[in-house]
């Protein structure tokens, strides 16, 4: 039987493959009652896997589950439900076009008539939405909401089916920072009211912050579990990568040059009317690196695919692009002669814009320099050359595993991010274009691919950097820009400005003409969906 002593979860032995690769190797995790527990490890160290396991989207191969002291077989998500597992997912899984209430209910109908368990419900989620800081509107449709009340109305549906464990996989992802305390603030007050949180995420500073214990993995085994209060951040990252890791970006003042990158008067309205950017004034010196702050949705995207080449499909474009003093094209899709001209782009999306998925490393490192003459034998694509100058960038990049061949969806988050980075900086670009360059990356690779940034920077070259996570924009910028509905709102210096000065920026409120004891409202966009998040 059960006691307050009991914990909420215990894992004895668990394994998993797929196929040769060992996702899970022994896995014993005890996870106590009423606390907040992280999980952390660089990418594939198999913390998805356990906890797809524990919700019953994958069977182990071995071992032993326990919720509550007893011992239970989870086959399926149902299972995990009906045992009290909740869990929210990096991507939200919601019906867009249906409202709140449609959607916690969704699956969890008291019958065949609608209409009845509507009401119940209705009561329900109310209460709910009183007892733990998670007021939404019930009759909103989920496509109008900002992420941010989005990932409520998930932690809702847990509740409704009254979920005692909680699993959040990287749930700062998509958050200002203002959302992001709120989120915690609930957390807390889930964890005080008896409920049991796993929380995975990468940064550090959440672990520190929100957590009471924390449990490490490394390759697939649990390496250490300790109290949060007994740790610091740099023990977890070795443990973590199995090396010492530089926590801070280390660079060199800038001195910038000439500009390369000229914005005057840059507008955009998309195919449905929508004016996504409102007169962009911008300029990047040779040197240096920009940053855009801002929360996803305020025309960050856009403002990198019309740079890029390839802006949307039936939008109006109006303003001036000059790159080193020369007029770039607003219209047209033509990322190729952007390339040419010298601008390199690491998308924000690599597996939809950066990578095609089914195609091997090799064919991924020349995806859009295929036409370079170093990879061409008159009419013929030379496959060696590919091959070699791909082996050479996979293993200056530190690429795991340096197989060429293998293709890119086999390779983890981290690796492909720099895949897509080894392509386009290797190409000694006058500017690079890098959109979101850690999102979903371990510790470890963060650290690489900041240093190649910088690196690139101090070779003379310009760096736009579009980033939600403000630690990130505040260490790689020498300057940063704010951007709030398609406008920049301002432009600070790392050194004299803080989270909280941008973070009104990003919330469209100038803080000169705010008292410092105000509530900033979270950062929204008329009719986009907020992200970005604290580090």
């Amino acid at each position: 039987m059960a006691t307050d002593d009991t914990p909420a979860i215990e894992l004895r032995g668990i394994s998993k493959a797929f196929g040769p690769v060992q996702a899970n190797k022994g896995i014993d995790l005890m996870v106590p009652r009423g606390t907040i527990h992280g999980i952390i490890g660089e990418n594939g160290a198999g913390k998805s896997t356990l906890m797809s396991i524990l919700y019953g989207f994958y069977r182990p191969d071995a071992g032993e589950i326990l919720i509550g002291g007893r011992p239970i077989v989870i086959s399926d998500s149902q299972t995990a439900i009906r045992a009290g597992i909740g869990m929210v997912f990096q991507h939200f899984k919601l019906v867009q076009n249906f409202t709140v209430l449609e959607n916690v209910i969704l699956g969890a109908e008291d019958g065949r008539l609608l209409r009845p368990s509507l009401a119940r419900a209705r009561g329900e989620l109310q209460r709910l939405a009183r007892e733990y800081e998670l007021q939404v509107d019930p009759d909103a449709l989920i496509e109008e909401l900002s992420v941010g009340h989005q990932q409520r109305v998930e932690i809702l549906k847990a509740l409704y089916r009254q979920a005692d464990i909680l699993i959040l996989d990287e749930p700062t992802g998509v958050l200002t920072p203002a959302e992001a305390d709120h989120l915690f603030r609930i957390l807390r007050g889930l964890r005080d009211e008896g409920k049991t949180i796993i929380l995975i995420t990468h940064k550090l500073r959440e672990i520190m912050q929100i957590t009471d214990n924390v449990s490490v993995m490394r390759r697939g085994e649990m390496v250490a579990s300790v109290k949060t209060s007994e740790t610091s951040p740099a023990a977890l990252a070795e443990l973590m990568v199995g090396r010492k890791v530089l926590l801070r970006v280390d660079k060199a003042p800038a001195t910038p040059g000439a500009p390369v990158l000229e914005l005057r008067g840059l507008r955009m309205v998309d195919a449905e009317g929508v004016e996504r950017l409102r007169g962009i004034d911008l300029d990047i010196r040779a040197g240096e690196i920009l940053g855009i702050a801002g929360v996803a949705g305020n025309g960050q995207t856009q403002l990198l695919e019309i740079l890029g080449g390839y802006p949307e499909a039936g939008a109006r474009l109006e303003g001036e692009i000059r790159l080193k003093g020369q007029p770039l094209p607003l219209s047209g899709s033509d990322g190729r002669a952007r390339r040419r001209a010298g601008i390199g782009h690491v998308p924000e999306d690599r597996q939809v814009e950066g990578l095609i998925m089914d195609f091997s490393a090799w064919e991924n490192v020349a995806f859009g320099y295929q036409d370079a003459p170093e990879f061409n034998r008159g009419p013929l694509m030379d496959h060696a050359a590919i091959r070699a100058d791909a082996q050479g960038k996979i293993e200056r990049f530190d690429v795991r595993p340096p197989n060429p061949d293998l293709a890119a969806k086999n390779f983890s988050g981290g690796n492909q991010q720099k895949i897509v980075v080894a392509r386009e900086v290797e190409r000694n670009p006058d500017l690079l274009l890098i959109g979101q360059p850690t999102r979903g990356v371990d510790i470890g690779a963060i650290e690489f691919i900041h240093k190649r940034i910088v690196a690139l920077r101090d070779a003379g070259k310009a760096v736009l950097l579009v980033s939600v996570e403000l630690d990130e924009i505040m260490a790689l910028s020498d300057r940063i820009a704010v951007m709030f509905d398609g406008r920049i709102m301002g432009e600070r210096l790392p050194k004299a400005t803080t989270s909280g000065d941008l973070g009104c920026l990003m919330a469209g409120v100038d803080p000169a003409v705010v008292p410092a004891t105000e509530a900033i409202p979270p950062a929204q966009a008329p009719g986009t969906e907020p992200g970005g998040g604290a580090v």
